[in-house]
């Protein structure tokens, strides 16, 4: 578990891996960065208080080097990956080693299951179990069990993770559909299975929530950059489709401005889809229903910006 700044989900997530139900050998390790919280001394005392925890040191504070040198403490054949934003369902953990012996899969993974408890946060889960929100990715929406690009988190094979190197400390970002790339490409098969759930506490406020999303946006655009055949993958068309709202709308209001009057069509016909798609939603967002127009939006225009601003990274 890569850790930063998360002082107020780190007991929660821990004790969701304590509490399995699993017969082999657990062994928790906590790669924690230089945090400006209290979630160093949190995880000291995790760890003084249960001997299958370790903590050690994630000094740049980024998620591909934490994961890795927490990979690189353990000796296990099978390495579940898990965040601190995040607490395995019951019996998580042994679903998912049956699903690996069952399958032959090199990674296994299932649903990301946005859970919020604020009016805010829970007008943001909803809008992340939705295609509306997020796309059709099967480990936000849900859907049949089989191989897949990438699943949430994942159950890996050590052997797996080793042979395709770990996590590539390039990506801050889409690290985990990059190592899965790498798996598939070598091979090797990743696993989606909607019986897995992981609940996931979303971002508390409209500034860390567009922050999240421009740095999605950039790092996705920094994925095909890095492997250029993934453009023309079934399904990568969704990747284009919040850059072409946020281009479309600033041009239509440009034509509009410049007399072009029907040039506001392409922002009008783009707010009216967000508000159909805010009415759909209603339901799922319950006490947070009136943050839906206003999530939408952030979260597409925070992805399409970071998508079309990104630069070459290497």
């Amino acid at each position: 578990m890569p850790v930063l700044n998360e002082e107020n989900y780190l007991r929660a997530a821990v004790q969701a891996i304590v509490d399995q139900q699993y017969a082999g050998t657990l062994s928790i390790v906590l790669a924690v960065g230089p945090s400006h919280d209290r979630t160093r001394q949190i995880a000291d005392e995790i760890a003084a208080a249960d001997s299958r925890v370790r903590v050690v040191d994630n000094p740049t504070g980024r998620t591909p080097e934490g994961l890795n040198a927490a990979i690189g403490a353990t000796t296990q054949d099978i390495i579940v990956r898990v965040d601190a934003h995040c607490e395995l369902s019951a019996g998580y953990i042994t679903a998912a080693v049956e699903t690996l012996q069952r399958t032959g899969a090199d990674n296994v993974g299932g649903v990301m299951a946005a859970v919020g408890v604020t009016p805010f946060e829970q007008a943001v889960a909803a809008a992340m179990r939705s295609p509306l929100g997020v796309g059709s990715a099967a480990f936000h929406t849900g859907g049949l069990e089989g191989p897949a690009d990438s699943v949430y988190l994942g159950v890996f094979r050590r052997s797996a993770i080793e042979r395709v190197g770990g996590y590539d400390p390039h990506f801050t970002r889409a690290q985990d559909w990059e190592m899965n790339y790498r798996i598939r490409a070598s091979n090797g098969v990743v696993w989606f299975n909607p019986e897995l759930e992981v609940t996931y506490r979303p971002r508390p406020t409209l500034r860390k929530l567009a922050r999240q999303y421009f740095e999605y946006g950039l790092w996705r655009r920094e994925v095909m950059r890095s492997h250029p055949e993934t453009k023309s993958k079934r399904g990568a068309a969704r990747y284009f489709v919040p850059p072409a709202a946020v281009i479309g709308s600033v041009l239509g209001t440009a034509l509009g401005l410049a007399g072009w009057t029907w040039g506001y069509a392409l922002p009008v016909g783009y707010l009216a889809i967000e508000l159909l798609a805010s009415v759909s939603l209603i339901r799922a967002a319950r006490r947070g229903w009136m943050y839906l127009p206003l999530v939408l939006v952030t979260m597409h225009w925070s992805w399409g910006c970071g998508f079309i601003v990104s630069r070459p990274k290497r």
